[in-house]
């Protein structure tokens, strides 16, 4: 079982069924080294899992838990676009983070941290990324989080 695998298995995480697109884009581009990922809701089982704002229908601990389903489908479209050889990640370069925000919440970097602690968890010191977390009216779906990742790739 690769380190990866092994990482995920310990954490108690099963990569999920890519998401189809919702629109006129694809999920990813692979392009040399770099696999570029379009932006993932917190999408579980077909459904949004987390909806509304974060500071009004979501508290802090639910946006980070949309923030982490978003990265779980993140790694999901990554393993993808490795023809499911997830080991070939080298490591996570950067996380956007949209935060769904309602008026006076200013912490759109705690939520951001679901996600980087994930990546993080399940890539080691690969995982340390750069990024950014904006809040934002609202998002496609009425999803709390929306997060998009550049990756690089072992050729």
């Amino acid at each position: 079982m690769s380190s990866l695998a092994e990482r995920l298995k310990k954490l108690d995480l099963v990569l999920p069924s890519p998401a189809a697109p919702v629109a006129a884009y694809v999920p990813y581009i692979l392009t040399g080294s770099l696999v570029f990922i379009s932006g993932q809701v917190p999408v579980e089982k077909g459904q949004i899992k987390y909806t509304g704002l974060v500071g009004k229908e979501l508290d802090l601990a639910g946006g980070q838990a949309a923030a982490r389903l978003c990265c779980l489908n993140i790694l999901a479209q990554v393993n993808e676009a490795c023809g499911g050889v997830i080991e070939r990640i080298e490591r996570c370069i950067k996380l956007g983070g949209f935060i769904a925000s309602a008026p006076g919440f200013f912490d759109q970097p705690q939520v951001m941290n679901g996600a980087s602690e994930l990546i993080e968890q399940v890539l080691g010191e690969a995982g340390k990324h750069t990024r950014f977390a904006v809040g934002v009216s609202s998002l496609p779906r009425n999803a709390a989080v929306e997060i998009d990742a550049l990756f690089a790739l072992r050729l």
